[in-house]
């Protein structure tokens, strides 16, 4: 390519508001445009780069026997239905109806149109196992949509599903697609971490994550130096610590105008561990309550989980008031008996709790597990701090903020069941096949990719991700050396960035670092004289001098090594 005819060169200064460093290297480098809020166009370079991160991901995907097919982004609102996910994802997925008044969703994940696609091929217990994988957009109204490439409204996914005749044999397969997640991050240079994960609204059985520890991530692991056990901290274990000493008196106090726990803590003088956090979710078939003690979050995807069925939404005004409820002053003491309590175990493992007094401007001291309420659902629904121990050896567990690359889920039967997916085994009974689900954001793992690997300068691509190996161009303005770098350029311009402009060498430089092509060939006046031409390697900052005779050879041992 010359570099006269890219499409998209680079821009001389960070655009405004760009805070991450591999952020700007991409769009001042010229790979990458904003279109709109959450919202990003790829220009060649990008998607030379995407391209390759495809080549990665395909080649082990095949080599688990993989078939690429592609469904549509536009689905049939109906099999969300039947699928029973369709209120799991309210807010962020859109609906339409075309002109016939048929509805569709912009899928914001594909589990539904595979099972659809499965029921054309997957009829005896001879079609099994089959792994199906697509790269296709996705789309979801993010509430919180993130700088850069990392949480956006549209974005690319590779897609994977497993469809397998029992949970053994899904068990038997997941080591498999876990040990090639590890092969795909590995190539493209990046150390990941793995960790247990929520199945969120994906449902299913068991997940994890891959993930790549940086301050930009949304997500945080709770990870434990020691014994290395690691989980996402919405579902992560560890050993609470408790409240001690003798039951008081229970008894109302004026708190008045005050619905926060911040406040209250403040108001009273005492610390957010005295409190406790009482949330009211709306689920399919009604309501349930959620109390934590206040110095911990409640984990939704444990509450999820024990409950058995997903939380909808949190309950408004009038619902809480349709419970005979109070917002701003909830607690489990005035919880009518229909409503199911869950309480965390640092709520019922703690003494002399304050809780909301179930009427305006009122709280309650000293409310204690056993004595003054009880509940039949005790279970550990908090997310573990960084202060809480490892469940498995007891030591202070770390805090790792990470953004997730990948993520592999068991779904087990759900998806078969709600949407009627059978298979006829060999004995003619009838059975529900077993899925596994693994994705990977192409964006995210791009921009990652960008963030670790660059220095001050720009961006230092792996060669093996790299728009083009090498860029080449001359010093001069004489005839030999101009036929020179046509010469070589003729023998090497398959993976070759040519600079045919009349800008300065100093201008040239900054270009091909900031783009962060691995090879850089210059040829001089000078070096001409000299039967030689220059080599830099990027990524390693050294140069060195190559004779003219051998310089294709040399291109072509980096290509082969690379």
């Amino acid at each position: 390519m010359r570099y006269r005819h890219l499409f998209g060169k680079t821009l001389r200064s960070t655009p405004q508001d760009v805070k991450s460093e591999g952020l700007s290297f991409l769009l001042r480098g010229g790979f990458i445009r904003p279109l709109g809020h959450g919202l990003y166009s790829y220009l060649p370079l990008g998607v030379k780069v995407v391209e390759k991160l495809r080549k990665i991901i395909r080649e082990e995907m095949d080599r688990l026997g993989g078939q690429e097919v592609s469904v549509p982004l536009v689905n049939p609102a109906d099999i969300w239905k039947r699928s029973g996910r369709e209120h799991l994802i309210d807010r962020a997925m859109i609906r339409f109806s075309d002109r016939s008044g048929r509805r569709y969703v912009l899928s914001p994940s594909h589990e539904e149109a595979f099972v659809e696609l499965a029921r054309y091929g997957l009829r005896s217990y001879r079609d099994f196992p089959v792994l199906l994988f697509q790269f296709q957009r996705k789309f979801r109204d993010e509430e919180r949509v993130r700088q850069g490439l990392v949480r956006l409204k549209e974005f690319e996914m590779k897609d994977a599903y497993s469809f397998h005749r029992s949970a053994t044999a899904l068990n038997n397969f997941f080591p498999k697609m876990f040990a090639a997640y590890e092969r795909i991050f590995s190539r493209c240079g990046l150390d990941i971490l793995t960790a247990e994960s929520g199945v969120g609204y994906m449902r299913g059985e068991k997940a994890y994550e891959f993930l790549l520890p940086s301050n930009l991530g949304d997500d945080v692991v709770m990870s434990c130096p020691v014994c290395g056990y690691r989980a996402n901290r919405h579902v992560a274990r560890g050993r609470k610590q408790y409240s001690q000493g003798v039951p008081g008196r229970m008894e109302e106090v004026p708190t008045p105008g005050i619905q926060t726990i911040d406040g209250v803590s403040e108001f009273l003088g005492v610390q957010n561990s005295s409190l406790m956090k009482s949330i009211v979710y709306r689920t399919p078939d009604g309501y349930a309550m959620a109390v934590v003690r206040g110095d911990y979050d409640i984990s939704e995807e444990k509450l999820s989980a024990y409950l058995g069925k997903p939380l909808i939404a949190f309950a408004g005004p009038s619902e809480l008031a349709s419970l005979g409820l109070v917002p701003g002053y909830l607690g489990p003491l005035s919880a009518p008996p229909s409503l199911p309590v869950v309480v965390d175990d640092s709520v019922a493992g703690s003494v002399n709790l304050i809780t909301g007094g179930g009427k305006p401007d009122t709280h309650i001291l000293n409310c204690n597990f056993g004595r003054d309420f009880e509940s039949e659902h005790v279970v550990d629904i908090a997310m573990i701090r960084k202060s809480d121990r490892c469940i498995q050896c007891g030591t202070p567990l770390e805090a790792v903020r990470a953004i997730e690359l990948g993520n592999i889920f068991k779904l087990g039967d759900f998806y078969a069941r709600g949407m009627e997916l059978v298979f006829r085994e060999e004995n003619g009974k009838r059975l529900y096949p077993h899925m596994g689900s693994y994705g990977i954001g192409i964006d995210r793992l791009l921009g990652a990719i960008a963030e670790t690997k660059r220095d001050e300068r720009g961006l230092l691509w792996p060669p093996s991700l790299a728009p083009y190996r090498f860029f080449l161009m001359g010093i001069g303005k004489g005839a030999s050396v101009r036929r020179e770098v046509e010469q070589l350029y003729a023998s090497i311009s398959e993976d070759t960035l040519i600079d045919d402009r009349s800008e300065s060498p100093g201008v040239k430089f900054k270009d091909s670092e900031l783009m962060g092509i691995p090879w850089r060939i210059v040829i001089s006046a000078s070096t001409l004289e000299e039967g030689r031409a220059e080599l830099y390697d990027r990524r390693a900052d050294r140069r060195r001098l190559v004779p003219l005779a051998d310089i294709r050879s040399v291109v072509r041992a980096l290509r082969e090594e690379s």
